[in-house]
């Protein structure tokens, strides 16, 4: 007798796989471009990379420097950030002992230096904001004449940069303002200034407002006149309710260098100082540059 099928019988299904253990192999991460602090010295991605920060004065000349010239070029353009670096320290000692040969390329030497200067790797930063310095001591107001486009980038990020609360960079950055002011001609070096006194960036406004002061404190009435002494003023106007003390201090420091000049020769300079103010400004703005005067 044939047996029948049972049909209750559970139907077989075949075992499932089991899942593999996932393995977490560990990823080598990639050396991030420009993760450095820049508040302290950046360490070397390898030992054979470290950067010498080297002091202008320790920066020897190039032996046979028409010969090496092109290198120069090829060396900005590399790939290689070191390789950058390196020479930027030898546009760095062209500016200062060869300054004749780096002159047709100073434009493009510029725009490299701008371009490292926006670069977050600190020691690329950092030299770049040192080759500012040396172009600015070996080329002052030349540097408006043939690459003016690329000072106004330069000076930029140079305000920038000495606006960071990055220390490494930012003591750098007022050194390099610094050479940029005592290079330069006052009356020159006020057109830039004056476009950054209402920056967005209130640090911005304060190395802004220190930079003028520095400049008019080297001008005489005659160089005071040819900018415009209401305009001068009137830029000192702008930052003396500056919320930093920093730019109210420059500021205050500014009035009284305009002060000291227009009333060097006057006999009551008081109230030449108050007609002045009074005829060329609103009253209430008259009236705070004369109290920063009183005592003077």
């Amino acid at each position: 007798m044939a047996l029948r099928p049972i049909d209750n019988a559970l139907p077989i299904t075949p075992e499932r796989p089991k899942k593999q253990a996932k393995v977490s192999a560990p990823i080598q991460k990639q050396a991030e471009f420009g993760v450095n602090d820049e508040n302290k010295v950046p360490l070397p991605p390898s030992a054979d990379a470290v950067i010498d920060y080297i002091s202008s004065e320790n920066l020897k000349a190039i032996p046979d420097p028409e010969s090496k010239i092109q290198g120069l070029i090829e060396g900005l353009d590399s790939k290689d950030w070191t390789k950058v670096c390196e020479s930027l320290n030898n546009a760095r000692r062209f500016a200062l002992h060869h300054n004749s040969l780096l002159l047709p390329i100073l434009e493009k030497v510029m725009l490299v230096v701008v371009k490292a200067m926006k670069n977050p790797r600190s020691a690329l930063c950092k030299t770049s904001i040192m080759a500012s310095s040396d172009i600015f001591n070996a080329f002052g107001d030349k540097l408006l004449d043939a690459t003016t486009d690329a000072f106004d980038n330069l000076l930029l990020q140079l305000l920038l940069k000495a606006s960071q609360d990055k220390r490494f960079v930012c003591e750098e950055a007022d050194r390099a303002l610094s050479a940029m002011v005592g290079s330069m001609t006052p009356l020159h070096l006020l057109h830039k200034l004056r476009a950054y006194v209402r920056h967005a960036n209130l640090r911005v406004r304060a190395k802004v407002a220190l930079c003028i002061s520095n400049s008019i404190s080297k001008m005489d009435l005659e160089g005071m006149k040819e900018f415009g002494l209401v305009s001068l003023v009137q830029v000192a106007v702008d930052l003396l309710n500056d919320r930093l003390p920093e730019a109210r201090e420059a500021a205050r420091n500014t009035v009284i260098s305009i002060f000291e000049a227009y009333t060097e020769n006057e006999e009551h300079k008081q109230e030449s100082w108050q007609k002045f103010c009074q005829s060329n400004l609103p009253s209430a703005h008259a009236q705070s540059i004369a109290k920063i005067t009183s005592s003077q």
